[in-house]
């Protein structure tokens, strides 16, 4: 090969290797850092109708992000025979109106449009995005005053619509509080970048810090669908992690770590939480050399408000230091509104009002709702009225008067038939119709109606005691605190088991109120002294746990005699193979004391444990979960039963009834010391009269 024919070889390879080196360093190119969160509309289609409708949709701006740009992706049908150059869809963010649009007919009326948004109009928390459709299908005529409003006047949101928020994480100064927020942050979360995380073969006071930890995080956890996962610290864990806890007695740090710590700390006095490798890997180190310390400090992180309040990298717990949350208080008398609420425009308006209550109770009798509202004097008032509900269930209306425009009350008694139990919703409807409306221009701010801060509600409650998953996570919690709660575990742990027993304590966590509860860990040599006055959480297989092996017989769902599968009982036939494919959750009453609940979360492998346990993980699938038995498969199956006819609740006590509920013990005390006051003064008679005859007597 002459020099000619070479020198062209390597122009040739040349010109073929310059185009690969300039797309391998484009992919090596780093990124600007913008990261991009989306947030879907609600779980279903949601629709507009009639000639003026809204819809609200919302979404969360992280205090930690720096945001760059605002996009609303819609994804809508509009009725085909919508007039296009007379309808119209306009977007408004936090009140403001940004963007005005003809719907398209083409396509069937279905069309996909991407929206940029001020970002000037976000604010920091949650943000209302409202859609407002002006949808009409009669064209236009000479008459003054027609009407428009007939059924076939929709736009039809998909749930595929949705905010994207692009934005830059500011920088990791905020030290321990800030810290905190992301850990438990939807962005974090949703893209699996916090972990929680305890030595391997972890100690019971180790697992018992790392569960008050979850707790607090896990309450702060705004997504339904997404959990915080609890694992044994590994490399391999923590390799793709944004964010890491470490919940560790000090001889279990690894020395990576533990280097780092504060040196002049004396851990055997004391508890350190401390922030390390804020600019690579944020990894906050809970440790000490005492136990009780350790818990402790768990505890502390259980406690939000105080969590909030460290904006510095390193927080000293000792024995005099207070980490408890303030004890719930459950008010009989629940106000809705501190300032009032206005509600504008014609037709239909509602407001809604949420009342949190603790899970285990529900509404008792004699509760009342009373609704203190003024409204304008331009109404129709044969055709107006206020309805009040709840959890979208009425429970009265009443027509609105000229008469009592400036001043009307409504008082409703809260019917025992709802069956509601944890927390629910007051919805107050007004159906303001105008006469004349049909010709009368829609300002927006009329007609109105008010809501003074005076509407009330007189909240009486009752504990359910009833030990089924219908009240779960009772018993587990009550009153939105650990309820004496024993977690036996397997004998061994691996990935599978660590991961179930976070999903119990993700959904446990978000219904704790306090810090203030207990729960211990146990290995499955537990002795039955210890499991007394307890709520029990077994969790494992017939195989590796024996507390589910000595109490096979009294499950619902039993092992065979091997422990190889599951057996069929009075409720359902069960294949031998399938019965080795499944996990079961079962609530019984416990087999160590009478009055204590016992759950085997339980299957023939740790990986059908795991599936199970994902049904009690959040409030999404535990809709699915009810009776005292449920079963579930590799392909999604959920099957839920009731096995027992008595729950084993005791009814409350006529004392306990009567000192739950304020006015009926103001009764009864004004009774009883009137009665008193009527014995005395028989008494002081009789001995008056007694000594009037003595003296008789001596006379």
């Amino acid at each position: 090969m002459n020099k000619k024919q070479i020198m062209m070889w390597a122009l040739c390879l040349s010109l073929f290797l310059i185009p690969l080196q300039a797309a391998s360093a484009a992919a090596a190119v780093p990124g600007d850092g913008r990261l991009t969160y989306e947030t879907t509309f609600t779980g279903s289609d949601s629709s507009l109708t009639g000639t003026s409708s809204q819809q609200q949709q919302y979404f969360t701006v992280m205090d930690y992000w720096n945001v760059q740009d605002l996009k609303v992706n819609l994804h809508f049908q509009v009725s085909q025979i919508t007039e296009d150059q007379i309808s119209s869809v306009t977007l408004s963010l936090n009140g403001s109106p940004f963007y005005s649009f003809r719907p398209s007919l083409q396509n069937n009326g279905e069309q996909s449009v991407t929206i940029p948004a001020p970002k000037s109009f976000l604010k920091q928390g949650v943000n209302t995005l409202s859609i407002q459709g002006y949808l009409r299908t009669a064209a236009e005529n000479n008459q003054v005053c027609y009407v428009d409003n007939t059924p076939d006047n929709w736009l039809h949101l998909f749930n595929t619509s949705s905010v994207a928020v692009a934005y830059m994480p500011k920088a990791l100064d905020g030290g321990i509080s800030d810290f905190s927020e992301r850990f438990s942050g939807m962005d974090y979360v949703k893209r699996g970048q916090s972990l929680l995380s305890v030595p391997g073969h972890a100690s019971g006071s180790e697992l018992e810090a790392a569960t008050y930890a979850l707790s607090g995080f896990a309450k702060a956890n705004t997504l339904a669908d997404k959990t915080l996962p609890l694992l044994p610290y590994t490399e391999e864990a923590v390799r793709d992690r944004g964010l890491v806890v470490l919940l560790a007695l000090a001889d279990h740090i690894p020395g990576g770590l533990k280097h780092q710590l504060d040196a002049s700390v004396d851990l055997e006095e004391h508890a350190l939480i401390q922030l390390l490798d804020k600019d690579s890997r944020p990894t906050l180190v809970v440790t000490s050399k005492d136990e009780s310390l350790l818990i402790k400090a768990g505890r502390l992180l259980a406690n939000r408000q105080l969590v909030s309040q460290i904006s510095s990298d390193k927080k000293v717990i000792d024995d005099a230091t207070d980490v408890s949350s303030p004890a719930l208080a459950i008010s009989s008398n629940v106000t809705f509104t501190e300032t009032g609420d206005k509600l504008t425009g014609p037709n239909h308006q509602e407001q809604t009002y949420f009342v949190t209550l603790p899970s285990n109770r529900s509404i008792a009798d004699s509760g009342k709702i009373s609704l203190d509202f003024r409204y304008a004097e331009n109404l129709d008032f044969g055709r107006s009225l206020v309805t009040v509900s709840i959890n979208d269930t009425p429970i009265g209306s009443k027509r609105l008067t000229k008469e009592l425009a400036n001043g009307d009350i409504l008082n409703l008694a809260i019917p025992q038939s709802l069956n509601i139990s944890g927390n629910f919703s007051v919805t107050v409807a007004f159906d303001l119709e105008m006469n004349n409306a049909i010709c009368t221009p829609n300002t927006g701010e009329m007609p109105w109606a008010y809501i003074s801060k005076e509407t009330a509600m007189q909240l009486n409650t009752k504990d359910r005691t009833d030990l089924l998953f219908n009240n779960y996570p009772y018993p587990f919690l009550r009153d939105e605190i650990y309820n004496h709660v024993a977690v036996v575990l397997p004998q061994k742990m691996d990935n599978y088991t660590y991961r179930s027993l976070a999903n119990i304590f993700n959904l446990l966590g978000q219904y704790a109120g306090g810090n203030t509860g207990d729960v211990h860990f146990y290995t499955d040599a537990v002795s039955a002294e210890n499991l007394k006055n307890n709520n029990i959480i077994a969790i494992g297989s017939y195989k590796d746990n024996k507390v589910i092996r000595d109490n096979n017989d009294k499950l619902y769902f039993r092992y065979s005699k091997d422990g190889s599968t599951i057996l069929s009982n009075e409720k359902i036939s069960i294949d031998e193979q399938y019965g080795a494919e499944i996990g079961t959750l079962q609530l019984l009453e416990s087999p160590y004391e009478n009055g204590r609940g016992f759950m085997a979360v339980t299957g023939v492998s740790t990986e059908d444990m795991y599936l199970v346990s994902k049904l009690i993980a959040s409030d999404k699938d535990k809709w699915k979960v009810y009776g005292d038995g449920v079963t579930a498969d590799k392909d999604g199956n959920v099957s839920a039963y009731r096995f027992k006819t008595i729950t084993g609740a005791g009814k409350d006590s006529v004392i306990s009834q009567i000192t739950e509920r304020s006015e009926v013990l103001g009764f009864v005390v004004a009774v009883v010391l009137a009665v008193t006051l009527v014995l005395v003064s028989l008494l002081l008679l009789f001995r008056k009269h007694m000594k009037k005859r003595g003296d008789k007597r001596e006379t």
